[in-house]
């Protein structure tokens, strides 16, 4: 009798499994896709303050004590999307952003980022809240040829080393060139020829003949082409239209009549040269005389030879002292500007680019390629490398490099890096 039951309760049993198993196999059918998904995509808790804090299931944040919202679902293929490229910053970029608008470069899932970039993690490309990649390229300002020093306080001042704070100064430059009084005989003969043939053209228009008339203009147009191949500029070329003669003082100086200045400027100097400047004008003829001019154009061609630019001014010249051919030190004074600006003293030239030693912390000192504007005085305009307010080295920066240039090669033959030199 106990065995009837006992196998009654195993059939009644197997029987029950089976109707289950087919019942789940029917609403796996009906509902199996649905089902999955929902399975797949698991809820995801985060602290809106903390975001590196998730959690499965609702509740607080333990650090703020918030409490926690759900993570919206993002999209699972960027490919789908189209991911933009990365876009490139140079690092003190980076470091300049407010709070926000790193987020705004990268997909972070706070959407808004609250704490403000440090130079370690924008050296990782990371977001210091979230910790996301940024999707942004940092050029790095580190040489690869050096590395950082560290200096204890004896060392420091056995060798010497300053610093000066990275500020904006208000500076001035000098340009300086080479200059001569023009002695330009094909200037005056094409000046001839222009004004003929404008006053040719005044005459064949009075006549009325078209073929004269287009003949007049071809002849004008020509002589034109050819003040400015020597040089000109359309506002000097528009002054010789409206002379009656070439300009004498081009073949001969005399008492009242103004001459002509060429001063030769170098191309990476040319770009600070604006007619309506001030040219000073010295010459060994005449020790402690200063005469001055005005430029009137810059040449719109660079000498291959020299690589220099021909600048023209004009100067009065009420005695004729200045004759044609005379030698000149030429000079014009340049205001840059309130600037951000590094002493000269700070940069050190390789040929190729110029480095800078910056002191991050007290006895720390970190290698930079800077990008400087042409000097100005005692005074480097800065593009990029150092921040305002930075502490750059001014003096001993020679012997800091040679300890950045070992320490990088010791680096780079024993593949360490935790050492560092001149403690």
């Amino acid at each position: 009798m106990k065995t009837f039951f006992k196998n009654r309760f195993v059939i009644l049993a197997l029987a029950a499994a089976l109707g289950a198993g087919l019942w789940a196999v029917k609403v796996g059918r009906l509902h199996g896709p649905q089902l999955s998904k929902i399975n797949a995509a698991k809820a995801l808790y985060h602290c809106p303050m903390h975001p590196f804090y998730t959690s499965d299931k609702p509740g607080k944040c333990p650090i703020c004590h918030m409490d926690l919202v759900l993570t919206e679902e993002e999209p699972a293929n960027d490919a789908a999307q189209g991911a933009a490229a990365p876009r490139e910053f140079t690092l003190e970029q980076v470091l300049k952003m407010k709070p926000g608008e790193l987020c705004m470069l990268h997909k972070c899932k706070m959407g808004n980022c609250l704490m403000v970039m440090t130079e370690e993690f924008a050296r990782l490309g990371k977001c210091p809240h979230c910790g996301e990649d940024l999707g942004i390229v940092i050029k790095d300002l580190l040489p690869q040829d050096h590395g950082p020093v560290k200096l204890g306080l004896e060392k420091r001042q056995m060798i010497g080393v300053t610093t000066e704070t990275v500020e904006k100064r208000s500076i001035h430059k000098t340009i300086r060139a080479a200059a001569s009084v023009a002695h330009d005989a094909e200037l005056y003969q094409a000046q001839a020829e222009f004004i003929e043939a404008l006053q040719a053209l005044q005459k064949a228009r009075e006549g009325g003949l078209e073929e004269t008339i287009h003949q007049s203009e071809a002849l004008a147009d020509a002589a034109r082409v050819r003040l400015r191949h020597l040089g000109l500029s359309e506002d000097l070329v528009a002054e010789v239209s409206r002379q009656k003669e070439p300009d004498h003082g081009l073949l001969y100086a005399h008492a009242g009549s103004p001459v002509w200045l060429y001063a030769s400027v170098y191309d990476y100097e040319i770009s600070d040269v604006k007619p309506g400047q001030e040219m000073t004008a010295e010459t060994p003829s005449y020790p402690g005389k200063i005469f001055k001019g005005v430029v009137k154009s810059v040449d719109p061609m660079v000498d291959m030879k020299t690589r220099t630019t021909r600048v023209r001014a004009r100067f009065e010249n009420p005695e004729a002292l200045l004759r044609p051919d005379m030698f000149i030190n030429a000079s014009i004074e340049v205001d840059v500007g309130s600037v951000l600006a590094i002493p000269r003293s700070a940069v050190l030239e390789t040929g190729t680019r110029r480095i800078v030693f910056v002191e991050k912390e007290p006895g720390f000192f970190e290698p930079r390629e800077a990008v400087l504007g042409p000097v100005a005085g005692d005074f480097y305009p800065v593009q990029s490398g150092v921040l305002e307010g930075e502490k750059v080295v001014t003096s001993g920066n020679f012997l800091i490099d040679s300890e950045s240039r070992l320490k990088a090669a010791l680096q780079g033959s024993s593949q360490k890096g935790a050492h560092v030199h001149g403690v």
